[in-house]
């Protein structure tokens, strides 16, 4: 009996084309699924692209596949040509993708707290203190150099969700390493992690530190506050600019090879491309794309009115790069999540609707339409905008 595929993936060519791809094992990287999507798609796939996949994670929605063993055995992908891909023009109503550089954040700040792998001697002394913990429950104790490394790639891995993480997700980090490694739960604590909480904590600032004197805009933005030697500025605890809530992209730097000068001549094409009849809309995405980094800093570092603001970058106007703009700021579908809770809460609004309508009948015939669990959009829509 022949062995069951041990992939099936379901790759959208188009936003109405789908093709059915069954794979034996996963491949060895993006770039060779990549290169399997070309021959089993040819001619359609002659392009730069990108491939984006239904996160289960995030609840289905759109992340960008940048770790081949992310990839789920049963997944959804989608085609995303890349920025540099401005050849042909987009129809106004086409809703474009952005694309998430992989120097930017993919993700937000995870449900369950992926403990990295540390060097070979830390993983080594690790493995052998969890075999002696489970059998006799002793504890490890670590030289200053093995417990420098947890730290340091604990610090690394958690800025990469979030430059200022928060109390509780310190104590995520610390809990998911003691359950990782129960050698290295602290005798004589209550939780077993307290310890490695409050290390973690300063480990953090160490690690921002170094990143922003290395000019790492995010936490640089936050240098050059009250010291001994300048006693008179702000106190340094103070109107801390981080990430709030759901931003993941916060406060990037300039793309390589770019200046403040070719980001604003970029933002002056732009201007010029909206004010067009017929909008290019794929040189817009590239542009705003490009010069994502340009308006995350006018707005953090100069708080402009958003009349202002929106003057100057006019795109954003644009329903497509609203959502684009929404999607690099916090890697959340803008559509999808609004759509999903507007379904959500539909069976309520129309409760109130019909409330209204016993009282007033004058929408009482609108209401006569059933709605299930998955309206349409244009009822949903309809039904909101009622007076």
């Amino acid at each position: 009996m022949a062995a069951a595929p041990k992939f099936l993936l379901r790759v959208y060519v188009t936003t109405d084309v789908a093709i059915k791809v069954t794979l034996t094992e996963r491949p060895e990287s993006v770039k060779d699924l990549i290169s399997i999507l070309r021959e089993k798609a040819k001619p359609r796939l002659d392009f730069e692209f990108t491939l984006h996949y239904e996160d289960p994670d995030f609840g289905g929605q759109l992340s960008c596949l940048v770790d081949i063993q992310e990839l789920p055995e049963k997944a959804t992908l989608k085609i995303i040509s890349s920025e540099s891909d401005t050849s042909s023009s987009a129809a106004s109503d086409t809703d474009i993708l952005p694309l998430v550089p992989i120097s930017q954040r993919q993700k937000s700040w995870p449900d369950i707290f992926p403990v990295p792998t540390f060097s070979y001697e830390v993983e080594h002394v690790l493995e052998e203190g969890n075999s002696a913990f489970a059998t006799s429950a002793k504890t490890l104790k670590l030289t200053r150099s093995q417990k420098h490394n947890i730290l340091e790639n604990m610090a690394a891995l958690m800025y990469n969700y979030k430059p200022y993480p928060s109390d509780n997700d310190v104590g995520m980090a610390a809990e998911a390493l003691v359950t990782a490694h129960p050698c290295l739960k602290e005798p004589g604590s209550v939780s077993g992690w307290y310890g490695w909480k409050m290390s973690l904590k300063f480990k953090m600032g160490d690690y921002r530190g170094k990143l922003s004197r290395s000019g790492c805009l995010e936490v640089s933005v936050n240098a050059g506050k009250r010291s001994k030697n300048n006693p008179d500025k702000e106190h340094p605890h103070s109107n801390i600019k981080r990430a709030r809530r759901a931003e993941v992209n916060f406060l990037p730097n300039l793309p390589k090879g770019e200046s403040q000068a070719s980001l604003e001549e970029m933002r002056l094409q732009i201007m010029d491309e909206v004010q067009k009849s017929q909008q290019n809309l794929r040189l817009i995405e590239m542009l705003m794309q490009k010069t994502f980094a340009l308006r995350r800093q006018e707005i953090v570092q100069e708080n402009p009115q958003v009349k202002d603001f929106l003057g100057k970058w006019p795109a954003l106007r644009i329903e497509s790069q609203l959502c684009a703009e929404f999607q690099r700021i916090t890697n959340v579908n803008l559509r999808n999540q609004f759509y999903a809770v507007l379904d959500q809460h539909a069976p309520r609004l129309v409760a109130l609707y019909r409330q209204k309508a016993a009282r007033t009948g004058k929408i009482s015939e609108a209401l006569q339409v059933p709605l299930d669990s998955r309206a349409s959009e244009c009822h949903c829509l309809t039904l909101c905008q009622m007076p």
